[in-house]
């Protein structure tokens, strides 16, 4: 190399580390609020808009995304609000309030925001990706969707006016928040020539009803934790702490990019391969308006217990509406589980009430907590037998994050007309999941309207005795979607027979508007309002490299990286061992929040000055770049402690100052040999390359270099080219994208491990100390998506 003068002068500050986030998710900027954190706030309303000029249509986006609810904020603030109301004794703090927004696009909105005629350029029949783009009117007859719920009756949604572009969200712990900030963006659509197509209001129920849907049980007792976002029970894996029942759900399952349950055979709803990169860390948004007939239900309920009391020995003495309700629902109205309190409601009971630890396995026939109940119908839980037990993991891929609100006036005749039986209400049904097909759908489709679940029983169970009811089919020749009828299966007073009641239900809950919509990360929303599609880094992105943070390396049992992906930079910590888990510790930055960086792109590969590490509190390294299609270097300088202050301290200069780089175009990765560090006065490495000849076509070379100790650190080529084929352990490896030493087993009983981070996922490989230096795969390949960071 050509002689570099290496100067000591201080930096200035730069990126540095801070304190681990044990809950990685949770410090998300990317990930809109609602879908993890939860807006969870008392007044909320929607704004379904329709544009007419792309151009203001794309002025209005960008005012708009700068102020969308991220992850962190709404994590952060739940957060604060929820240790108030422990202290007050469960009074909500008055002094702590909120307004949040959010917003999701519609497949017409994505064309009108990107100005493309397909967005989405692979829709694979029968996957969540054509639903999407079908959308929720073309959707609703095998949904259920008919007679009074039909599409000619929807207030939104229904196709045949004008197109729904962009659905806003707006979340106030005040109504006089809500309003204002309806009033703000309301203002904001007409700047844009926007037409407001529908507003949806909604509010938590007050006094007695808090809580409650209008039927008048607790909603959302049900809802999954997220891994990385809640918090772990250490003394029950898998679940979440101080939540008793309630399973940790992988984050992909309701954000796109990350990782999801494994499931054997085919998920054909959501196949990755067909999701566009911009896409990452946004969710698919279900938004429905399902209105109740509040005192038609009752009263069903009511006709159906008379129809029990004459089956003798059915229903216990003195069994009551209240108790029929509760086997329908599954819960009482307090919501504490049947299945716990058969015979009253434990109304003064408040762990009963929010009690999700359950397990139907001792009741596969629906004896205490029946089959057709809401309960079961929409989380079946361990207890479901379709043919033999059911998996979990098959349930965990089937869950939804339910974000809604009751909307109208409580069902109350005194009121006068607004609490008459005629007045609109009902619920605001909102949802998130990563796949439409196999989740949302396939819950209404396959449990809720289904007669014959859980399939294969002499007596049908029949459909959800809550929120369905008998749904014909669309012709006289066509059987049912289901005939209404439910088998309330029983045993007698002494326990010795058995018995199975037909019940029938009609629907009191009718559909009367829905969307589909995707809520896309904070990233791309940006990269929209500038009509494009490409602005956000996927969280699968290959890596580029992995840098070691000079003075926190096995300390405290963890070691602290700088990770580099696509002109991003986070910092992350791996725990001593080799399982190859990580922890973010601070949100992604530009690179150009580095100083010494301050106009790289791209970092590809960087590689530590040898003799010049933590010497007068400061380390050095060769930064190799891209600009345009030839790669520079320059030489950086990092400081020890918090701030971790980088400098530039030798400009760019092209890579054939390397005299033992000479036809290299690119340098990819780099490994060093780990019995040859600082031996003799020189260090060793191999360079995974580009060769300039294969420039092109990017088949991957690796040759040995060496560089001299002092001030010049000379270089000299320590072998020729080879391909990747000679290494033992990367067979099926076409290219390395970054290496990561393994901390804890660094030249240890002769071998070194390594992680090799390639496209198609990390591998564990070992290389001996010795001439040979004989590599060997320690650990088959594993997804990117396994690291939190990578997935």
């Amino acid at each position: 190399m050509t002689s570099t003068s290496i100067s000591t002068t201080t930096g200035t500050p730069g990126a540095g580390a801070v304190e681990a986030a044990p809950l990685p998710l949770r410090e998300s900027a990317e990930i809109q609020g609602d879908i993890l954190a939860g807006f969870k706030k008392d007044h909320v309303s929607l704004l379904f808009l329709h544009f007419e000029d792309p151009a203001r249509a794309g002025s209005w986006l960008a005012e708009l995304a700068p102020r969308i609810a991220t992850t962190r904020q709404v994590a952060a603030f739940n957060e604060k609000f929820s240790q108030a109301r422990r202290t007050s004794g469960g009074d909500d703090p008055e002094a702590l309030n909120a307004t949040w927004l959010g917003v999701s696009l519609t497949y017409p909105g994505l064309r009108l925001f990107s100005g493309e005629a397909d967005p989405i350029a692979t829709v694979p029949a029968g996957t969540t990706l054509e639903a999407f783009v079908h959308g929720a009117a073309a959707r609703a007859r095998e949904l259920g969707d008919i007679e009074d719920s039909a599409t000619d009756r929807w207030l939104f949604g229904h196709g045949d006016g004008r197109e729904i572009h962009a659905v806003v969200t707006i979340a106030s712990d005040t109504a006089g928040g809500l309003q204002s900030a309806i009033d703000d963006q309301r203002e904001a659509a007409t700047r844009a020539a926007a037409l407001l197509v529908f507003q949806q209001n909604a509010a938590t129920l007050v006094g007695e009803r808090r809580g409650k849907e209008h039927f008048g049980f607790k909603d959302g007792v049900s809802e999954p934790g997220v891994r990385g976002f809640d918090e772990e029970d250490p003394q029950r894996p898998g679940y979440v702490k101080k939540h008793p029942g309630t399973r940790l759900i992988p984050p992909g399952e309701f954000v796109i990019g990350r990782p999801r349950v494994e499931v054997a055979g085919d998920r054909r709803g959501y196949p990755a391969e067909a999701v566009p990169p911009w896409m990452n860390d946004g969710s698919f948004q279900v938004v429905r308006r399902l209105a109740q007939d509040v005192p038609g239900w009752w009263a069903q309920v009511a006709d159906q217990l008379q129809v029990l009391k004459q089956a003798k020995g059915v229903a216990p003495e003195g069994a009551t509406v209240e108790w029929l309700a509760a086997r329908m629902v599954g819960r009482w109205r307090s919501g504490a589980p049947v299945h716990k309190f058969p015979a009253h409601d434990p109304i003064n009971d408040r762990a009963a009430a929010g009690d999700n630890d359950l397990s139907f396995k001792d009741d596969p026939d629906g004896l205490k907590t029946p089959l057709f109940s809401h309960l079961r119908q929409t989380a079946p839980r361990d207890g479901l037998v379709d043919g033999g037990p059911v998996p979990e993991e098959f349930m965990d891929a089937r869950r939804i994050i339910r974000r809604g609100a009751p909307y109208g006036q409580p069902f109350d005749p005194a009121r006068g007309a607004a609490g008459g039986p005629d007045a609109a209400r009902g619920l605001l049904f909102v949802c998130y999941q990563a796949d439409l097909v196999e989740q949302f759908e396939f819950i209404q489709k396959d449990w809720v309207n289904t007669g014959d679940f859980p399939r294969g029983r002499e007596n049908p169970p029949g459909p959800d005795a809550m929120i369905s009811g008998r749904l014909p089919g669309s012709g006289e020749a066509q059987a049912p979607i289901n005939d209404g009828c439910i088998h309330f299966e029983s045993v007698d007073a002494e326990g010795t027979e058995r018995r199975c009641t037909p019940l029938t239900l009609r629907r009191f809950v009718r559909t009367e508007g829905a969307v589909y919509a995707f809520a896309p990360s904070i990233s791309t929303l940006k990269a929209l309002a500038e009509g494009r599609l490409d602005g956000h880094m996927p969280t699968t992105a290959r890596v580029d490299e992995i840098v070691a943070v000079p003075d926190l390396q096995r300390v405290g049992g963890v070691s602290r990286y700088w990770l580099f992906q696509q002109g991003k930079q986070r910092t992350i910590v791996v725990p001593d061992g080799d399982d190859g888990t990580d922890l973010v510790l601070r949100p992604t930055d530009d690179i150009a929040s580095w100083p010494a960086l301050v106009d790289v792109r791209r970092v590809d590969a960087v590689l530590p000055v040898p003799d010049i590490q933590r010497v007068g509190g400061k380390s050095w390294y060769w930064v190799f770049h891209s600009i345009g299609s030839a790669q520079m270097y320059r030489i950086i300088s990092i400081a020890d402690g918090e701030r971790h202050t980088s400098k530039l301290e030798v400009a760019d200069r092209p890579l054939s100052a390397w005299r033992s780089l000479q036809g290299v175009a690119r340098i990819d990765a780099i490994l060093p040999v780990p019995d040859r560090q600082r031996v003799g006065g020189e260090s060793r490495y191999w360079i995974f390359h580009t060769p300039a000849a294969a420039a092109g076509h990017g088949a991957q070379k690796c040759r040995m270099i060496s560089i001299a100790d002092g001030h010049e650190h000379l270089d000299s080529g320590a072998g020729g080219d080879s391909e990747l084929s000679r290494w033992t352990s990367l067979a099926g490896v076409e290219k390395v994208d970054a290496f990561l030493p393994v901390p804890t087993m660094q030249r240890a009983a002769g071998k070194s491990h390594f992680w090799v981070l390639h496209p198609q996922g990390v591998r564990t490989v070992s290389i001996a100390d010795g001439e040979q230096h004989r590599d060997t795969l320690v650990g088959a390949d594993r997804a990117l998506g396994q690291w939190v960071n990578l997935g």
